[in-house]
């Protein structure tokens, strides 16, 4: 099933997604590099990508929103979709209530709560991100309807072969 979503014959959703994720993922690694070496500059990178990763992850919602509701009710794919989007919310509020947790501090210095908030998004994140994976390659959401290893460029106009 074709993505509703797409720019230049690919699905926006998918693409989008990277960044908020590596955002994310990055500031769980500025938050770790911070406890172990005590060096300033690290929380305050990690209050930054967290803030850019949850503005990514609103943007990509809303693309992942018009796909899934493309999906017909009733099937696995559906339920599946649903799991990954709320998931995904619940990644972006753990994040966004560990960027407002570090707000009111010296220089974004993280507390307990909100390193708690981060590790859990990430973990959680994860396992969203298996699922949208589960929505693509097992239950085949966003391929395209010609998809196949010898179909043209998504920029051809080119119909795809019959076979391939």
């Amino acid at each position: 099933m074709e993505s509703r979503a797409k720019s230049m014959g690919h699905a926006i959703h998918p693409i989008l997604i990277v960044f908020p994720l590596g955002l994310l993922a990055t500031s769980v690694i500025f938050d770790i590099l911070y406890l172990i070496t005590d060096r300033t500059g690290f929380q305050v990178s990690a209050a930054y990508t967290i803030a850019a990763g949850v503005i990514g992850g609103l943007v990509a919602a809303v693309f992942g929103l018009i796909d899934w509701s493309a999906i017909p009710a009733g099937t696995r794919a559906k339920r599946v979709g649903a799991v990954h989007g709320l998931g995904n919310v619940v990644v972006l509020v753990l994040f966004a209530v560990s960027w407002l947790l570090r707000r009111g501090a010296d220089n974004w210095d993280p507390n307990a709560g909100a390193l708690v908030c981060s590790f859990a998004g990430i973990v959680l994140a994860g396992f969203t991100g298996w699922l949208g994976g589960e929505l693509v390659e097992r239950l085949g959401m966003s391929v395209s309807d010609g998809a196949g290893v010898n179909a043209p460029s998504s920029l051809s106009r080119r119909p795809r072969a019959r076979g391939a």
